[in-house]
């Protein structure tokens, strides 16, 4: 992986923006979109990111401005998802969605450490969405740079349907990244673990060494080059 990269998803054919209307309906993962369309705020984006505890690989943000809330398929935080219903709803987000996803490789982390890389993967996240916000709505107590305004929500992925929405991209977009690195790099699983410290994946760590795609800056692969 390189330092970091900026990659987009989903369709920006057409920018004519219509304000969240479906928002003001009674709808548990509609408080905070609500809230801030109340406000006056209308082009209202969540944002998520998926990958910062992994051994291995990339940290993935992504970010969210909804054309349509009425989802076949369930949007939830993407961990209560299995593989199959995440693939799912990523297929309809991707049609019902403006999507930026940002990518801040294993090399980076490991100069700027993994909670400045998420900051990086979730700002570039903004910057590659193809209408600029004017609110964001962030999973967890994060700070971004950016010129509009936002707002942290605690277990965020759970509570905002835009959130939610970026959780599921971002961890499908992450997974499959994991997928293509198995097949690089086979002996470490990562088509099962995604990276994650397994007892699989940390045996496999002892017996051949970290691979490239290795974060030396988490155990167990630092105490191996100390």
């Amino acid at each position: 992986m390189g330092r970091h990269r900026c990659v987009r998803r989903g369709r920006a054919c057409s920018l004519k923006y219509v304000p969240h209307d479906f928002f003001l309906k009674q709808n548990r993962m509609f408080y905070y979109e609500r809230k801030a369309l109340k406000l006056g705020f209308e082009r209202i984006a969540g944002i998520d990111e998926a990958g910062r505890g992994p051994l291995a690989g990339p940290v993935v943000a992504a970010s969210i401005i909804l054309k349509a809330a009425d989802f076949k398929n369930r949007i939830d935080d993407s961990k209560k998802l299995t593989p199959k219903a995440r693939s799912k709803a990523y297929g309809e987000i991707l049609k019902k969605a403006w999507i930026g996803v940002g990518v801040v490789g294993e090399k980076r982390i490991d100069e700027i450490n993994i909670y400045q890389a998420t900051i990086e993967a979730m700002e570039c996240a903004v910057r590659n969405l193809p209408l600029e916000p004017d609110m964001l709505l962030i999973d967890g107590p994060l700070r971004l740079d950016v010129t509009c305004g936002s707002y942290s929500i605690i277990k965020g992925d759970s509570k905002s349907l835009s959130i939610a929405c970026a959780s599921i991209v971002a961890k499908v977009t992450r997974d499959r990244m994991m997928e293509n690195l198995h097949k690089k790099y086979p002996r470490y699983s990562f088509l099962r673990n995604k990276g994650y410290g397994t007892k699989e994946h940390i045996r496999a760590i002892l017996k051949h060494g970290p691979s490239p795609v290795h974060r030396m800056s988490f155990n167990p692969t630092k105490k191996l080059l100390e």
